[in-house]
Formats: C-alpha cells, structure tokens, sequence
C-alpha cells in the first residue's frame, strides 16, 4: 500500500476514522502509522514560528521533540510546572505578548494521563483558562482512550470537557494493544492536517490487518463494557491493597500504577530480575535519569485479563521483594538469577 494520498486510501480507513471520531466525541479524525512519529508531526503542522506552545512539564518524549522542531524554525515556547494551572496562567500571559506582536496563536500540549505516575491532567482547569486568554488544546491521551470516562472515551469525557478539547490524540498501543494512532478535532482542522503532516504524505498508509484489527479492537471497547469493569476492579482492588501494605503509589488515578521504592540503579536491575525470574511476575523498571537518584519506580498496568487471584499475587511478590531490598540482599553490581 501507498500514502493515503496515492494508493493507500481505503473504505476500511475511512470506517475506522468515522468511528474513532464518534467514540471521542468529534467531528472527524484522521489515522497516523505511529503514535510517537504522529503526535511528533501533529506540531510540527500546527504551530509557525508566528504561534507560541504553553505545555506541561511532564510531556511525553514526542510532545517535547514537536516542540524542539517548534522552536528550531525560531518558534517560542513556555513551559508551566506540572498540573500548575496558576503557573500556567501566568505562561499564556507571556505567550499572548508575543502573539499579539506576531499575530500568531497559542497552542497548549497537555496529557490526560500521564504514562508514569498515572495522574490526570487538570483538563477542566486548563480549559477554564480560555475564558481568560484565547487559545486551542491538544491533550495526548494515549492512556486514557478506552478506560478512562463513563464509556471508555477518555480523559476529556471523565472531567465533562471534552468539546473544548480541540485536538483529541490517541495510540492504540495501550488500551487497543495494537499498531498506530489517531488524531481528532473539528473537520477543518483535520483537512489541513491531512494534507500537511509530512509522517502521513511521505510514508505508506496504517497497514490493513492494523486498520481491521483497530475496528474489531474498537468494537470491544464499545460493546464489552463487562471488559472495562472487570479492569477497574482489577485496578481498585490493586491500588488498595498496596496502600495498605504500606507501598508508595503516588496520586495515581489511572490502571497505570506505579510503586515508588529507595534504592540505587543496580538494586533495581535485581530487584527486576527477580520479580521476571523467580516470581514470574513482570513489570516495567523505571530509574534514573526518569526519576530521581536514589529512587526506583515499578510501573504495573493491570488489564481486563487479571484476576483477583494475580492481584494477590502481585502484592505477595512486592512484600517479599522489598523486604529483601531493605535488607540489602539486591546490593550488588552483578545480577543473580537466584535470590
């Protein structure tokens, strides 16, 4: 298959995209190949170097490389402390000044939740702001597409602001474990898009089995709501039980659920090895330069396929695994197999 633009055009993209518009609640939307690759040529379509980006300080890796191409053909940007509404008022006051002289427009880059910790972006507090200074929303919701909201469509629809989101993105490599993303706004925006994200005009179209495994994938999210009940009680039953165990987990208020635990970067690579090896219970490792030094965080993501059964599990493993981590028994710069 082409570009869209070429050969690459179908019925089946075309259905997806109607779909995918419905489900989050907009006017259109159009399919990218990649989520990384897509949001990263989202910004670099949107934004001149006349237009000023005001974004969160815990941005995705492609948010902050749009911005750098943003910023590299002479754009401004200004970045607010995380979930900061009052810092980032005070951005869009110095983004404004700007745009006034340029008469340009302001773009604010925000997440429904963010992949680390699990928190919500203050979206209806960022949306709040628009009766004070004019300027348009993108939120990257790759986490909460499909578990977040009453009916699975995200961040936006969980706070009640998702009309005054006007670009919606999403991947379909969390909830949809799958290939590829999409984008959604208002029909113009999503025109222009389609016809100036160079990821989109210069590289073959989502592959079909992606495009007819997205529709099926969707159609689960739509009509087996048993699915996202299940992973909520998965999620609750998890989060409870290591509060009370006496584990750190943040402000999570996602499934995506992190465990905050002291220690150096070698601790934590066996620590890791002996969650994988020897409880068969696997998890992502996050260290420095992500986090602190001294700080090691596991990132767990329940899904509707877990049990209460592998909750128990799960919270068994990390009882042991940190007591031998306050005993010193991972603190060594080689990694055992057996623990």
């Amino acid at each position: 298959m082409g570009a869209r633009m070429m050969s690459g055009q179908t019925k089946a993209h075309e259905e997806l995209e109607q779909k995918l518009a419905a489900f989050v609640k907009k006017p259109a939307a159009y399919l990218l190949n990649f989520g990384y690759q897509g949001m990263v040529s989202i910004i670099d379509s949107l934004v001149s170097r006349n237009d000023v980006i005001v974004y969160d300080s815990e941005s995705h890796a492609c948010i902050m490389d749009g911005i750098f191409l943003h910023k590299a053909k002479g754009g401004k940007s200004y970045v607010f402390p995380h979930n900061d509404i009052e810092r980032c008022e005070k951005m869009l006051g110095f983004a404004k000044k700007i745009t006034d002289e340029t008469n340009g427009g302001i773009l604010v880059i925000t997440e429904g939740v963010f992949g680390m910790a699990g928190d919500l972006g203050a979206l209806d507090k960022i949306v709040a702001l628009k009766k004070k200074i004019d300027f348009r929303l993108l939120v990257d919701d790759a986490h909460g597409f499909g578990t977040m909201g009453a009916d699975g469509s995200g961040v936006g629809t969980h706070y009640g602001v998702q009309d005054e989101i006007d670009l919606y993105f999403s991947t379909f490599a969390k909830a949809m474990a799958s290939i590829g993303a999409f984008v959604a706004g208002s029909e113009d925006i999503i025109d222009y898009l389609m016809y100036s994200m160079r990821s989109q005009i210069f590289a073959k179209s989502l592959p079909m089995p992606c495009v007819y495994g997205a529709l099926k994938r969707l159609e689960l999210l739509q009509t087996r709501t048993d699915l996202r009940e299940n992973l909520w009680k998965v999620v609750t039953a998890l989060q409870t039980g290591f509060k009370e165990a006496g584990f750190n987990i943040g402000k999570t208020e996602s499934p995506v659920t992190p465990v905050f635990l002291n220690g150096t970067t070698e601790m934590a690579a066996n620590l890791a090895l002996d969650l994988r090896e020897n409880h068969a219970l696997f998890c992502s490792i996050v260290i420095y330069p992500v986090v602190p030094r001294g700080t090691i965080m596991l990132r767990i993501i329940p899904t509707a396929s877990h049990t209460l059964e592998d909750v128990d599990y799960t919270i068994k493993c990390f009882k042991e695994i940190k007591a031998k981590l306050d005993a010193g028994q991972y603190a060594s710069d080689k990694i055992h197999l057996k623990l």
